[in-house]
């Protein structure tokens, strides 16, 4: 364990569109500042809290406490980032992938001026827009040092009783009403998740989950991008994690599809588990939360970074 008493945090904010951008800064006073940083990034009906705390308590903040440069962003609506979600945002998905994702990647990197590249490091969701990102700039496949995601899949095809209940019933249909009647995705007034969505990204993550990897906005086709860049051997040093208690959001299975569907190496695929000689079968979440964790397979990511 790390003295929590080091870490420094401080909130960053990129101006966007008519709002901020929020990036959580993790480091400690002695951070080495030429070492590539790391940037962290939520997935649906989240922010990047999933990632941090105030009391020093998740991935973020051990790696910095490691020596790492950490940055941990909210996208537009979300965290800290302003305006936060209301009736009439229409920004979705593809804002994440074109825009904001690009400026904040400028911004670390000046802030790193030695360091030329960039970790990056995703949740869920996150792990697909970021995915989807690299396949698609070169100013990204230049620039992102390696991939490390936790749970993420780009479409869900695992069938159960659980999966219909979450996905196919309340993701797909609940979901939607709801917005319908509020203008956007209020989860965290419905219990649904830490923080909300739009119409657009809500519509959009759906239609991905269940249909094509192709741009809602201007039809680009990122899987047919993905599949291009795996055979030009062009995707940086990646990692998938899953979870075996993560049975429906980031199934271990469809985990697996997602590197098969984006032909991504080199890489890494690693099941967290009681049979693998983890603490736990750990769900969706529980990855980056469970308090057990940073004593698990924290240190096993710590390494991996130390390595690259």
């Amino acid at each position: 364990m790390f003295s929590v008493s080091t870490l420094i945090q401080e909130s960053r904010f990129i101006p966007y569109r008519q709002g901020q951008l929020h990036l959580r800064l993790l480091k400690r006073p002695d951070a080495d500042m030429s070492r590539p940083p790391i940037l962290m990034l939520h997935g649906a009906m989240s922010n990047g809290r999933v990632f941090y705390s105030d009391k020093g308590r998740g991935l973020g903040c051990y790696l910095a406490e490691a020596g790492f440069v950490v940055y941990v962003l909210d996208t537009l609506g979300r965290g800290l980032s302003t305006p936060k979600l209301s009736t009439g945002a229409s920004h979705g998905q593809g804002e994440v992938i074109r825009e904001q994702l690009p400026l904040v990647q400028h911004y670390i990197l000046s802030q790193h001026p030695e360091a030329h590249k960039v970790h990056w490091c995703a949740h869920s969701w996150g792990g697909v827009l970021m995915a989807s990102a690299i396949a698609r700039f070169d100013f990204f496949q230049t620039s992102v040092a390696s991939l490390l995601t936790f749970g993420s899949k780009r479409a869900i095809k695992v069938r159960s009783l659980k999966k219909w209940l979450m996905v196919d019933l309340v993701w797909n249909k609940l979901a939607p009403a709801i917005a319908a009647g509020h203008g956007y995705l209020a989860a965290d007034r419905w219990r649904m998740g830490m923080d909300n969505e739009t119409r657009a990204s809500l519509s959009q993550s759906i239609d991905w989950v269940r249909g094509e990897w192709i741009d809602h906005d201007d039809g680009f086709d990122y899987a047919k991008a993905a599949i291009a860049l795996g055979a030009k051997q062009g995707w940086p040093k990646s990692w998938f994690i899953a979870g075996k208690g993560d049975q429906v959001l980031g199934n271990p299975a469809d985990v697996q599809r997602m590197i098969k569907e984006c032909h991504i190496k080199p890489v890494t695929y690693t099941l967290l588990s009681k049979a693998n000689g983890n603490r736990h079968d750990y769900g969706h979440a529980e990855m980056l939360t469970h308090k057990d964790a940073t004593e698990d397979h924290f240190p096993q990511v710590l390494s991996w970074y130390q390595a690259l």
